[in-house]
């Protein structure tokens, strides 16, 4: 695992112009960082992180941890709600489509401060979480391969210990997400209605949908036939190939590119790829629920230990509730115009607005999305036939 890391991003450092990298604090930025100083002891190397100001989802320990260690220059970036406002209508027009949450503008952001910085080459960590089990869901997806393989015993020490893990969601809901690894083709039939109401929520307008044909259908995704008896590496080879990682790409490829930065990935190799889809899952997992276990032991001595034995996982996370807090009469006025969007219910849509306000543990991706797509199809001018 070493070596080929070590391999990858040797041969992405190779330019002629200066090159950096964007630096979360989590493990996979942290070791292409600290890879870089072993291999270019003399390199000017620039990070640039995103550091959120609330503490709950702040990694500026993190950041500083990995960059001190690898005697990089850090720049940090920090954004205030209004600057959003300001920046929003240029990053639609970045990204020409509605994205999900308001990680993608921090993105922006970080790409922003880099080219202003002189850095037109940036070494990132994507592909890292598909490749070894980085996201929660991936802990029942292990699960579910215990089970399948009739490790019960095994499966249920498992469970116990993941079950204490942060951001897990505790044992019900580890064993809502086992069932749907394991009976995919038949949740269609036991959770039809939860599956409509996630599909098509009351803030949509199902009767436009009809009119023009428009379902829902329940995909479940084809894997190599060598995968089918492993869950977690199906689900992360489904990861990487139809689901997160396409997209997660499309978003970067557009941030950097706007900013005329070329964005490498050193993790995403064929030789990597290769090496890691076909180890045993215990390799990426391992018992007590520790993802990326093998990399985790491959960068011990060249991260720093606290970094690698990190349990928690943040990201680009941004405070979305707070943005939206403090930006309401904004968001208020911009969803005034959701009765302009036949897609949209528009009264159901201003009710769940009003229950977010008032209860703002409910607050999720929801708000963002409603304004992004309003936002887009009046900077488009998009036509609802």
């Amino acid at each position: 695992m070493r070596e080929l890391f070590f391999d990858s991003v040797r041969l992405h450092l190779r330019s002629d112009v200066p090159v950096g990298a964007a630096l979360s604090g989590g493990i996979d930025s942290s070791s292409i960082v600290n890879v870089m100083r072993r291999l270019e002891p003399r390199l000017e190397l620039h990070t640039f992180s995103y550091i959120a100001d609330t503490p709950q989802l702040s990694e500026e320990t993190w950041v500083d941890l990995a960059a001190n260690n690898a005697g990089a220059v850090i720049h940090k970036i920090q954004t205030e709600p209004g600057e959003l406002i300001d920046d929003l209508d240029r990053l639609i027009y970045q990204q020409d489509e509605p994205f999900g949450s308001t990680s993608i503008y921090v993105q922006h952001r970080v790409f922003c401060r880099a080219r202003e910085a002189g850095i037109t080459v940036m070494l990132d960590g994507q592909g890292a979480d598909e490749m070894l089990g980085g996201y929660r869901p991936y802990l029942a997806a292990r699960l579910a391969s215990l089970l399948r393989r009739g490790s019960w015993i095994e499966a249920l020490r498992f469970l116990e210990r993941i079950c204490r893990l942060p951001g897990s969601g505790g044992a019900v809901r580890l064993l809502l997400q086992c069932a749907g690894f394991l009976f995919p083709g038949r949740l269609k039939f036991l959770g039809k209605q939860w599956l409509q109401n996630s599909v098509m929520p009351r803030w949509l307008n199902a009767s436009w949908f009809d009119e023009r044909g428009v379902g829902w259908h329940f995909h479940v995704p084809e894997c190599p036939r060598s995968m089918k008896g492993n869950l977690l590496r199906k689900n992360l080879h489904n990861s990487l190939v139809e689901t997160s990682l396409p997209m997660l790409l499309r978003y970067e490829d557009r941030n950097s590119m706007a900013h005329s930065i070329e964005s490498r990935v050193p993790f995403l190799t064929p030789a990597l790829a290769d090496f890691l889809l076909r180890l045993p899952e215990e390799y990426l997992i391992g018992p007590d629920g520790t993802s990326k276990r093998i990399f985790r032991d491959a960068m011990r001595g060249i991260v720093p230990d606290a970094v690698l034995d990190r349990r928690n996982k943040i990201g680009f996370a941004t405070p979305e509730q707070q943005w939206f807090t403090s930006l309401r009469p904004w968001v208020e006025k911009t969803l005034h115009e959701a009765k302009e969007i036949p897609a949209l219910n528009a009264p159901a849509l201003h009710e769940e607005w009003r229950t977010l306000v008032q209860n703002p543990k409910r607050f999720d991706f929801r708000a963002w999305r409603w304004v992004n797509l309003i936002r887009w199809a009046k900077q488009f001018d998009v036509e609802f036939g």
